[in-house]
């Protein structure tokens, strides 16, 4: 037995052989989960089983798409007497808005086919956000917070929620910016590197199907001979993680050429859209050239095959001048291929736990800038969902009469992330991650509340 004596020198000497401890049983643990992607069971029932997001980089107007305003229609030309806009002349839309389905939705002409969705369109005419600085407001949006890096929203899901298909990425990022944020956007942070963000393609995405997953195929090696290379390198690997100690980089490694061997035999037949009849390609306006339309097949079709968490990107939303022109042009690219993918996904019964979300890092604001322009604005609005288990034919919070400000209904970004948890089955506050000496959580040390008007 151990005397009392040395038991308080050991213990005397510092907290250093506990810290061992722990860090033992921690590799330990890690050692143990040898399917880190492995499907995981949720806080409680979920709604929604997969996300789809359509992120429109630069921050598209609310005031001409999603929050009509009669008042500011009413008002073009007066100057507006508030805070930094002030003596600012007020720009009404230039777009009419009509009521569209059961519930009489009001949306901007700039969308005729996605209005013929209403009734599934949830709109969060109260959004919030920090800052009106792109790369801020784009990372603040992805990870919850821009002061410092933080895992992306899909690699929080993926972590909480693991995958349904071992041979794919769990969470894929097509066409990313490079700017605002860049991978960390799509990062995973002090989460594990397996549950970062794939990305596929970049602004340059070719709607032809030219782009594909760098060396996705061996012209050399087949996979036997692959499988035996690997294995060779994957043993080195590991008695490095062994000689090392707690090596997150290496471990993602490990992981991620198991996941590449894998992927070789899935994801080609995935990423070939040709595969699909000719009215599904009309339906996604693929036969436009719409590299927009091409991305939201692949997006369904991905999240078809088990991906958990898929993001698509445009950019060229920010309008601060030759904004009928420049917007008119955005909202042509999206509005059938959207609507298709609703129609799809609807379709093949995926809509009612797929949950579809459409936005941007801020809004607009609703006085003019170089004459037919818009600012930025991230004092207020709009983010709309569909699916996953959000009531359809919803305008939920709204707007000043201006739509500069959120008046009702206030949801910051905090409360959307709370809330996208909560539509998968997982409580914001108990999906944490040890590091740096606390629980850290997507939502921050300042919270978050779901916003459970909206559920339906």
């Amino acid at each position: 037995m151990v005397s009392r004596r040395r038991l308080l020198q050991s213990t005397a000497s510092g907290f250093g052989y506990l810290a061992f401890v722990a860090l033992a049983h921690e590799q330990a643990a890690r050692a143990a989960a040898k399917e880190p992607l492995a499907p995981k069971a949720t806080h409680f029932p979920a709604r929604a089983k997969r996300v789809i997001f359509l992120c429109m980089e630069g921050g598209p107007s609310h005031v001409d798409t999603f929050d009509y305003k009669p008042k500011l229609q009413a008002d073009t030309g007066k100057p507006y007497n508030r805070g930094r806009l002030f003596g600012a002349k007020l720009l009404g839309s230039q777009w009419e808005y009509k009521q569209h389905g059961q519930s009489g939705l009001p949306i901007s002409s700039l969308f005729p086919e996605v209005a013929k969705h209403a009734d599934k369109l949830c709109l969060l005419n109260g959004m919030q956000t920090d800052l009106p600085n792109h790369p801020q407001a784009f990372l603040q949006m992805h990870c919850g917070i821009f002061q410092f890096p933080r895992p992306s929203l899909g690699a929080w899901v993926l972590y909480g929620l693991g995958t349904e298909n071992a041979n794919l990425p769990g969470f894929i990022t097509l066409a990313p910016p490079s700017n605002n944020g860049g991978p960390a956007n799509y990062g995973s942070s002090f989460l594990p590197a397996i549950y970062q963000g794939t990305k596929i393609g970049g602004n340059r995405f070719s709607a032809q199907g030219g782009t594909q997953v760098s060396n996705l195929k061996n012209p050399r090696r087949g996979p036997a001979l692959q499988r035996v290379q690997l294995d060779f390198l994957q043993s080195l690997n590991r008695n490095a993680l062994a000689d090392g100690g707690d090596a997150p980089g290496i471990e993602g490694m490990i992981e991620s050429y198991e996941l590449a061997f894998r992927m070789q035999a899935e994801l080609p037949k995935l990423m070939d859209v040709s595969q699909e009849t000719a009215a599904t390609q009309e339906m996604y306006d693929i036969g436009g050239g719409a590299n927009f339309g091409r991305q939201c097949l692949l997006a369904r079709r991905f999240i078809e095959a088990g991906v958990r968490f898929v993001e698509v990107t445009l950019g060229g939303w920010d309008h601060h001048q030759n904004l009928k022109d420049a917007l008119e042009g955005r909202c042509a690219a999206i509005d059938k291929p959207i609507a298709g993918l609703l129609t799809d996904l609807k379709q093949r019964d995926l809509l009612k736990d797929t949950l579809v979300i459409w936005g941007g890092e801020f809004g607009r604001t609703p006085t003019a800038q170089n004459g037919n322009g818009r600012d930025h604005n991230a004092k207020g609005y709009t983010l709309w969902m569909a699916g996953g288990g959000v009531k359809g034919g919803l305008r939920y919070g709204a707007t000043d009469d201006y739509g500069f400000e959120a008046a009702e209904g206030k949801v910051h970004v905090h409360d959307w992330h709370a809330t996208v948890l909560h539509l998968l089955g997982l409580d914001h506050e108990k999906l944490t991650y040890r590091y740096a000496g606390r629980d850290m959580k997507l939502t921050d040390v300042k919270g978050g509340t779901v916003v459970k008007g909206i559920l339906a």
